[in-house]
C-alpha cells in the first residue's frame, strides 16, 4: 500500500461497478478508506467486501445510496460521519448514458439523466460540505465527460448533463474559495471507456467493432480504460493537487485538441 491519500475518507457513488469500483479500490490502496455508494445494494456489498478482503476490515462500507434522492443523500453522510468520523473526498461518479437527439429524445428520459448525471451531484456537494468543513483539507471530484466539451446529434442530455455537471464544478470551487475552507472542486471529462457505460453505443452491434471504431476517434489510438481516470482521481484527492480547484483535467488522449 502506498500512502497519497493515507487518512483520507471518500465516498464514490456508483461505486459497485466499472470506473466506481476501480476508483474505490485505488483509493484504498493509497491509504484512504471509502463508502462504496450505489443503487446496487449487492454490488456495492462486493465491492466493499473485496476491498476488505485485500487491505482489512474496515477500509470500506457499502451503502444504499439512490443519488437523486435528497433523503438518501442526508443519510448516507450520516452514516459516513458515524462510521469514519469525517469526510475528506468526495468523488460524484454516478451517471447514465441515455442516446437520443432532442426530437428523439423523451422528457422523461431527459430529467432522467439531469437528475443522475447533474442534480445527485449538486445534493452531494450541498450536503457533503457541512462535514468536509470539519475534516479539511477537502477534495470534491465531478466525474463529467469529454461530451460536456465536444457534442453529438445524438447524446442530447448526456451532452447537457455533464456540461452542467462542469459548470457546478466552477460555482462550487469558488463557493469554497470563498468561505476560506481548503476544500477544492475539480472535474475529470475522460473520453471513451472500457465501462458497462458504452453499452447503451455498443447497442447490439458486435462490440469489438464498435470499440475499434471509437479507438480511431482519439488521436493517441486507443480508449481510456478504468485505471486511467482512477490515477486521475487519486492525484486530486491527494494533497498533490493542493493548488487546482475550479479546474477540468482531461483525459480525452488529445480528442479536444483538434
Amino acid at each position: 500500500m502506498n500512502s497519497r491519500v493515507e487518512g483520507k475518507i471518500a465516498l464514490v457513488t456508483g461505486g459497485a461497478q466499472g470506473l466506481g469500483a476501480a476508483i474505490c479500490g485505488a483509493l484504498v490502496r493509497e491509504g484512504g478508506k471509502v463508502a462504496v455508494s450505489d443503487l446496487n445494494h449487492e454490488g456495492a456489498n462486493a465491492t466493499a467486501a473485496k476491498i476488505n478482503a485485500a487491505h482489512g476490515e474496515g477500509s470500506a462500507i457499502a451503502l444504499h445510496h439512490d443519488v437523486t434522492s435528497e433523503d438518501d443523500w442526508i443519510a448516507a453522510i450520516e452514516a459516513i460521519g458515524a462510521a469514519f468520523g469525517g469526510l475528506s473526498v468526495l468523488v460524484n461518479n454516478a451517471g447514465i448514458m441515455v442516446m437520443g437527439s432532442v426530437e428523439e429524445l423523451s422528457l422523461d428520459d431527459w430529467r432522467k439523466s439531469m437528475a443522475v448525471n447533474a442534480d445527485s451531484a449538486f445534493l452531494g456537494c450541498k450536503h457533503a460540505l457541512p462535514l468536509m468543513r470539519e475534516t479539511q483539507p477537502g477534495s470534491i471530484i465531478n466525474m463529467s465527460s469529454v461530451s460536456a466539451l465536444i457534442a453529438s446529434h445524438n447524446m442530447v442530455s448526456y451532452n447537457t448533463s455533464k456540461a452542467a455537471l462542469w459548470m457546478l464544478t466552477k460555482s462550487v470551487a469558488l463557493h469554497c474559495a470563498k468561505g476560506g475552507w481548503d476544500i477544492r472542486c475539480n472535474s475529470i471529462h475522460p473520453t471513451f471507456v472500457r465501462t458497462p457505460l458504452l453499452d447503451d453505443i455498443v447497442g447490439d452491434r458486435d462490440e469489438e467493432v464498435i470499440l475499434a471504431k471509437l479507438a480511431k476517434q482519439v488521436p493517441i489510438g486507443r480508449i481510456g480504460e478504468v485505471g486511467d481516470v482512477a490515477a486521475a482521481v487519486v492525484y486530486l484527492a491527494s494533497d498533490e493537487s493542493a493548488m487546482m480547484t475550479g479546474s477540468e483535467l482531461k483525459l480525452d488522449g488529445g480528442l479536444t485538441a483538434m
